[in-house]
């Protein structure tokens, strides 16, 4: 994997990239969204939902509570997962996030899950707020060396 590097300014930023991220997923693959709290995990998956559902308005809760929340484009099921509050990597077996191998899975924090689930992930970004708290920078990579 070849790291590439981005400064997003501002939300609507974070917005356009997943937008532009949203465009070139396929069936299957697995995201992983790391950073500190209020670094824009959630604000970066809700952007890649809304594109790939094709609603701009569609409420897209941070899943914290829920762990999973599940969401239809079509027919490409999409599962939006929020492992913050897991305490056992064996407890995200249970969250069913590989029962369906044509989802395109979009897990925070991932580091709870085990090596194996980690692994298999399709695409990894790291996501930071620099001093002072303007825009976020984000560090990102795909297995398939795929650009965004």
């Amino acid at each position: 994997m070849t790291d590439q590097h981005l400064f997003l300014a501002d939300d609507d930023a974070t917005a356009a990239f997943g937008r532009r991220l949203a465009a070139r997923l396929v069936p299957g693959d697995r995201l992983l969204l790391y950073g500190d709290l209020g670094a824009g995990k959630t604000a970066l998956a809700r952007s890649i939902i809304r594109a790939l559902v094709g609603d701009d308005m569609l409420d897209v809760p941070s899943p914290t509570f829920a762990l999973v929340q599940p969401y239809e484009a079509g027919e490409q099921s999409i599962l939006h997962a929020d492992l913050y509050r897991v305490v056992d990597e064996r407890e995200v077996d249970e969250l069913g996030l590989s029962d369906t191998p044509g989802a395109i899975v979009l897990v925070e924090w991932p580091g709870r899950a085990s090596h194996h689930f980690i692994d298999s992930a399709t695409g990894e970004f790291e996501l930071t707020v620099p001093p002072g708290g303007d825009g976020r920078h984000v560090r990102y990579n795909f297995a398939d060396e795929r650009v965004v």
